[in-house]
């Protein structure tokens, strides 16, 4: 893989996005550069992969391996230097290669170098998360239009209304551009590359940009604040001292879901494109999908606005911040909770909570998945075994402590902070002699689907007996947490 490219000492890699307003002759040429790095993608994948299929076909007729067709290297530069090779005399490229910037065509083979990389690291079990597949071609139809520019005449005009950018020329900007231009000006930034994009109907610019950062000093830098995420509410924050903080949930889909309706009936009734038979989508179609699209655009940018502003507040004003791990992509299977979870934006608040805190010198605090904070009573440190999600109000067993279920995790979260101790994090710890450990403490309370061994009611084991006495196990205390420092 790529070196990955390292700022200067007090600077950072940032992005500056700015929507275009291109001419007709303009967004034929956008459209030309994105087109060709889809190209170039698909020769690379298809090059790298037909050494891998001979090679299996040699092999099944008895051919030795010293005698197989050589591995085809998918480096940046050997598939620039093969493609540079072929494309003059290739039909495929021969008649319109030249339309374009030799930045499109490097964008494509970029990407597919980097693909296969990930493969291949995936593959070793060096890579987190569900396998990669091999890399596949990408559809005309589907595929993302996108081109990066990294080299040739990059600008931000002195207008602050155009930008530059090579073989497309001057496009004008649909909104104003003073604020990196004031930067590259004053000698604070430089940019080192732009990639133009196709979203929603819009054509965006996207400057990757080097600029000096200053470290800004929070506003209570020695106070820890505890973040529960919520569908109820959005995030309820309790700090170290003692302030609670509900944070309502926008809910931007829900208010949308009406009109989002009735606009996906019109879709639906007109004729859309359909490729198995050619036929293609008729001029009501693509007026009432685009839309659609703008309705789902103003979510989207609605949710992007309030995430930010919400995860600035918190940033600008603590210094340590407690978020919990978790385990978005699980929640996402429950059918009746699926919608509201993504509508709330769970692993965005996190990834700007941590990269937020990073430009401030600031510490996030991750909770283990496992950790126990809407069962642990915040005060006396007690742990039910089981908390349903229907139960919203956390009753103490031990102390009589009453409380809102997420403002109780808020606050387990704060405290989780301030100890700073080392232990697996979880209720039924093994370094913890002489406690009682029920049974399900140290686990999330997720629901029982019936299964082949399970009786009518999804209890595990089978139906309860008739006259069987239902008791939680007895509560114990949490004395040990573990965290992980970003």
């Amino acid at each position: 893989m790529g070196r990955k490219y390292r700022p200067q000492s007090g600077r950072v890699v940032q992005a500056y996005k700015f929507a275009l307003d291109p001419n007709n002759s303009q967004e034929q040429a956008l459209r030309s550069h994105c087109g060709a790095a889809r190209a170039a993608y698909n020769w690379a994948v298809s090059w790298v992969t037909a050494s891998w299929w001979q090679r299996k076909a040699e092999a099944s007729y008895g051919i030795g391996d010293d005698e197989l067709t050589p591995w085809r290297r998918w480096s940046l530069p050997a598939l620039r230097k093969e493609f540079n090779r072929i494309k003059a005399a290739d039909p495929r490229f021969a008649d319109w290669w030249q339309e374009n910037s030799k930045e499109a065509y490097n964008t494509g083979l970029a990407n597919a170098a980097t693909a296969f990389d990930n493969y291949s690291r995936s593959k070793q079990g060096k890579c987190k998360g569900p396998r990669v597949g091999i890399p596949r071609r990408k559809a005309k139809r589907k595929a993302r239009l996108t081109c990066r520019f990294t080299i040739g005449i990059i600008r931000i005009e002195s207008d602050g209304r155009h930008v530059t950018l090579p073989r497309l020329g001057t496009v004008r900007t649909h909104e104003p551009t003073f604020k990196l231009l004031a930067r590259i000006q004053a000698g604070t930034a430089r940019v080192l590359s732009a990639t133009v994009r196709h979203e929603r109907g819009r054509w965006f610019v996207s400057f990757q940009v080097e600029t000096a950062r200053e470290i800004t000093r929070v506003l209570r830098p020695d106070v820890a604040v505890g973040v529960d995420l919520g569908i109820k509410h959005l995030a309820v924050l309790a700090d170290s001292t003692g302030e609670i903080r509900y944070e309502p949930n926008p809910k931007h889909l829900d208010g949308a879901l009406k009109l989002l309706r009735f606009q996906s009936r019109r879709v639906s009734r007109r004729q859309g494109p359909d490729r198995r038979v050619g036929r293609k989508p008729s001029e009501r179609w693509e007026k009432a999908n685009r839309e659609r699209n703008k309705l789902h655009y103003r979510v989207a940018n609605l949710r992007t606005d309030a995430v930010h502003k919400l995860t600035t507040r918190v940033r600008v004003e603590y210094g340590t911040v407690v978020v919990e791990d978790l385990n978005v992509a699980g929640m996402l299977r429950n059918e009746r909770l699926a919608r509201r979870v993504a509508d709330a934006g769970f692993g965005e608040i996190r990834r700007q909570l941590t990269y937020k805190g990073q430009r401030n010198a600031c510490r996030t605090v991750v909770a283990d998945r496992w950790y126990p904070s809407s069962k642990t009573c915040s005060g006396c440190g007690a742990v039910k075994a089981k908390l349903p999600l229907r139960v919203r109000v956390f009753t103490c067993d031990v102390c009589g402590l009453v409380m809102d279920r997420d403002e109780n995790a808020a606050r387990n979260l704060a405290a989780l902070a301030a100890t700073c101790t080392t232990g697996t994090g979880a209720a039924g710890d093994q370094d913890m002699p002489g406690v009682s450990k029920p049974r399900g403490a140290d686990h999330k309370t997720r629901h029982q689907r019936p299964g082949r061994n399970t009786g009518r009611d999804g209890r595990a084991g089978g139906a309860t007996l008739p006259g069987q006495r239902q008791e939680e196990a007895r509560d114990r205390r949490q004395d040990t947490e573990v965290f992980t420092l970003w």
